[in-house]
């Protein structure tokens, strides 16, 4: 057994990298003092810290690139930064300057690699669009966050549309052309071509760590979703969660199956291994038990990262598919919801290694964590989704905002004060919902997670104190599905709720309140699933309707969803 580390500031000694290749010996006090030291100061640039950096040495990889198709390319720092520089001239010659909002909404590919980094190298601010979203999520975020212009592909090109029939007025749109330049519409910019054709820009925008780097909208219990205002400073915080809970090396071939268009793979699969001057893997294909053994076989990857969705598809793929596996794994994490301890006893058992279940949010990036890093190794607790990261102070507290002691359920929550890695700030444009995430006097932010402590620091989820739904990894608010079924003509009134779900932990569960007229029917179910999906996004439709009479309410009109989720 790893020997026990109680805090952050006891004396461990681990090697950090300097960025010349010199080792120095650190406490994770002294490394966090580090890193923040890099990111939180003036005149610094993004796109140097995640890519110049490194392009020192020329041939060194980062990033690997896999299609569905079975293409295979990989890029160097080098070409990394030339491909942007270029990228970043022609988007400043279109007016983009420091501090605007440049949407993104690219799959897995070599392109949203290059367009990150152009965006930062100009000091603007990165805001990512799922490529899953519907019109009606792609027009709410350009139209809040009043985004410059949107870099996309062919493939979502049709969802744009419409754009200018919300108000959003006009807005560059920069498309990455199909097979012979498929997919550009009337107007845009051809990325490639604008790419291949443009001048360099000469100089990074200097930025400073409390600057903002991304804005990332985040899924709402009672309103639109939130957009989470992310300063360069978060970049120490990203640091931190890659060496302490992934133990990412040298060697290591590292791959998080996350879509960049959501915290945990824009945080840790496109910025953190970045940041440290490693490739990164993108494999652009629907997700498949068979699709991923094979990556982890041709890459030989050491370091696996995933949801726990990931890890119970490929279980229910069968034990045979898993012991013909040629795998290299040295470690794997879990992060998104819940794990479930038949994943970790499956993959020691299968796979040679546990799955180290660790904990976050959009707002924090990852506090709590069974981490990887062996001097901060310990044993696994059944259940327990490991100790707060260094750099952090997490506590339960009760309901007037008092830490509350061990085994006592409360509300989990991060000791502002005593916590360095501390990043958020604020919701875009939004202080009502920014005030409820802290306590009266703003020494706790609040997570909305219902937690308990027990007596050696082990933290253990029990649950949402809020209507979040957690599916497949992803975090659904109500508010907005419930809004697109109200836009059906059928629709009266509409709740939703997350229901139980082996496979995916929770799915969408939508209860409906039908107009006169209407009858209860499954096509209409259908019809109704299929709407939502169209309109809003292809992981937020409900899987499941019931049609009800009525709505449970409180005397002043609210929906008890905790009624339906009975």
């Amino acid at each position: 057994m790893s020997r026990r580390v109680q805090d952050y500031q006891s004396v461990v000694a681990y090697t950090v990298q300097k960025r010349e290749g010199e080792s120095l010996m650190k406490t994770p006090r002294d490394a966090v003092s580090f890193w923040l030291k890099e990111y939180a100061g003036e005149g610094v640039s993004v796109a140097h810290l995640l890519c110049d950096r490194h392009a020192r040495t020329p041939d060194k990889v980062a990033l690997f690139y896999e299609s569905a198709l079975g293409e295979s390319a990989k890029f160097t720092f080098a070409e990394l930064r030339e491909l942007s520089s270029k990228l970043a001239g022609f988007l400043q010659a279109l007016g983009v300057q420091k501090g605007d909002r440049v949407a993104v909404m690219l799959p897995k590919t070599p392109e949203l690699v290059i367009a990150a980094l152009a965006v930062w190298r100009l000091g603007a601010v990165y805001l990512p669009l799922f490529t899953a979203f519907g019109p009606d999520a792609i027009s709410y975020r350009l139209q809040d966050s009043k985004a410059r212009l949107v870099i996309t592909d062919a493939n979502n090109r049709n969802k744009l549309a419409d754009i200018g029939a919300d108000g959003i007025g006009s807005i560059d749109v920069i498309t990455v052309a199909g097979p012979r330049g498929t997919g550009i519409e009337k107007g845009d910019y051809s990325f490639w071509h604008e790419l291949e054709n443009g001048k360099s820009l000469a100089n990074p925008v200097s930025v400073c760590g409390d600057d903002l780097m991304i804005l990332l909208y985040t899924s709402g219990t009672t309103g639109n979703p939130k957009g989470v205002e992310i300063p360069v400073k978060a970049l120490a915080s990203f640091e931190a969660y890659m060496r302490f809970g992934l133990d990412l090396r040298e060697d290591d071939m590292y791959w998080n199956l996350a879509d960049p268009g959501w915290a945990y793979g824009l945080y840790y699969n496109l910025m953190g291994p970045l940041l440290m001057g490693k490739a990164t893997l993108f494999y652009n294909a629907p997700f498949s038990p068979l699709g991923t053994y094979k990556i982890l076989e041709k890459y030989r990857v050491t370091n696996l990262a995933a949801a726990p969705t990931a890890y119970r598809a490929i279980i229910a793929a069968g034990d045979d598919l898993a012991r013909r596996a040629r795998l290299s794994l040295r470690v794997a994490s879990s992060a998104g919801e819940p794990l479930n301890p038949k994943v970790i006893a499956w993959t020691k058992e299968m796979w040679g290694v546990p799955v180290y279940d660790h904990y976050g949010q959009t707002e924090l990036g990852m506090v709590v964590n069974n981490h990887h890093l062996p001097e901060l190794e310990e044993e696994i607790r059944p259940g327990s989704m490991g100790k707060a990261m260094p750099g952090f102070r997490v506590v339960v507290v009760d309901g007037e905002g008092r830490e509350l002691g061990p085994n006592q359920e409360g509300e989990l929550a991060v000791d502002v004060a005593q916590s360095p890695l501390f990043w958020f700030r604020r919701y875009w444009n939004d202080e009502g919902r920014t005030g409820e995430r802290f306590t009266a006097n703003g020494r706790y932010y609040l997570t909305g997670d219902a937690a308990k402590v027990d007596e050696d620091g082990y933290f253990f989820f029990t649950g949402r104190s809020d209507d979040i739904i957690l599916s497949a990894g992803y975090r659904i608010g109500p508010f907005e599905v419930e809004s697109a079924l109200m836009q059906h003509e059928a629709v009266a009134e509409a709740a939703v709720v997350g229901k139980p779900d082996e496979l995916r932990g929770e799915i969408v569960k939508a209860y409906v309140v039908l107009k006169q007229g209407f009858s209860a029917s499954d096509a209409l179910a259908e019809e109704l699933s299929d709407f939502v999906k169209k309109r809003l996004s292809a992981h937020e439709y409900p899987r499941e309707i019931e049609f009800v009479a009525q709505l449970p309410k409180t005397p002043s009109g609210k929906i008890q969803r905790f009624l339906l989720r009975k």
